[in-house]
């Protein structure tokens, strides 16, 4: 394998999607599935049929299952597994990783059982010397395997590894921000999930446009205020990872976290409605662990809250919106 300046590791929609653009800017570029057959099939096919069809994979792209080759040959590795999967992954890559060598993670979720943020479970599984990074933002694997414009924010507690990242990712419509600011970017690519899984309860429900903004607005409020008790600051929020994501995920149909609701709304159970969409919703698991959060910290998220009740089963959408619409008058800035 030719020597490549980062790897992907996770062969789903979006880190094929980031392997493609990776690739399309020129750098040998590998991305690695757990199923050999498939990364086989990708690999004979030149695209991802299963998870993100009709994007083409550019010369410089190889598919592969070898992870210990892959790690051997990239200087840094993209993870682009699942949230819930990413300790799994880590622990397969911990023997692997050559001193120095960089992580980013493309994941966007809480540690289910202990609503660890993504740099913490890097820091619990391979402890806090190594460089650390999140990619998060406004993105649709579809948009960006096509070539559409795409921005992001890349964060590290190293703002040099950070800008790092960036500077390589930067390019063919593909803009890259960087911060230092590890919580504010995770935890708004977090929680935005399981906002966008309400405003699609409310538009499964027919409740309009005002409700909708409503919802995004008081959301963004709800995910701010925890932010601040996690140490975040307020301009990360407002930005790519914060606002820029969540107003994404709860306005266009590409969004499962937002179909998610849509077929809730519907009357469908939380298990038909994800063998509908066919792939991970990660607002399911996000919710309960931004909640252990809200209450670790004293921060009340009444959204959040009513979104965990009807995937929980405690309340239909219907009973969880009108204890929204019930509650009483208050400040807004409260």
């Amino acid at each position: 394998m030719a020597d490549c300046a980062i790897g992907v590791i996770g062969a789903g929609s979006f880190g094929t999607a980031l392997a493609i653009h990776v690739a399309r800017r020129g750098a040998p570029t590998l991305l690695w599935g757990r199923d050999a057959a498939r990364v086989a099939a990708m690999q004979e096919a030149r695209e991802n049929a299963q998870y993100l069809p009709d994007c083409s994979f550019p010369v410089m792209l190889t598919a592969t299952a070898d992870l210990a080759a892959l790690v051997r040959s990239c200087e840094d590795l993209l993870i682009a597994t699942p949230s819930h999967a990413l300790r799994e992954t880590l622990d397969a890559l911990g023997p692997l990783l050559r001193d120095g060598q960089g992580l980013v993670a493309a994941c966007k979720g809480l540690e289910p059982g202990s609503g660890r943020l993504v740099h913490e479970v890097f820091d619990s599984a391979l402890g806090g010397d190594r460089p650390v990074a999140v990619l998060s933002g406004p993105t649709f694997a579809k948009e960006l395997g096509i070539g559409l414009p795409t921005a992001v924010t890349i964060a590290a507690r190293d703002e040099a590894f950070a800008e790092k990242i960036a500077i390589r990712l930067h390019g063919g419509g593909f803009r890259a921000y960087w911060t230092d600011d590890l919580p504010g970017v995770e935890l708004g690519g977090a929680a935005k999930n399981v906002m966008a899984i309400g405003v699609g309860i409310a538009d499964g429900l027919q409740l309009g446009a005002n409700t909708r903004a409503a919802l995004i607005t008081r959301g963004m409020a709800e995910i701010m205020r925890l932010a601040e008790a996690l140490g975040a600051r307020a301009e990360t929020l407002m930005g790519l990872a914060g606002m820029g994501d969540l107003v994404l995920t709860c306005t266009d149909n590409q969004s499962r976290n937002r179909r998610m609701g849509l077929l809730l709304a519907q009357g469908k159970s939380v298990d038909d409605a994800t063998r509908e969409i066919r792939q991970v919703v990660e607002g399911i698991k996000a919710a309960p662990e931004v909640l252990r959060l809200a209450k670790q910290h004293g921060v009340e998220m009444p959204i959040t809250e009513a979104v965990g009740a009807v995937l929980d089963g405690r309340m239909n959408p219907v009973e969880a919106v009108r204890a929204l619409a019930t509650r009483p008058a208050r400040a807004e800035t409260d």
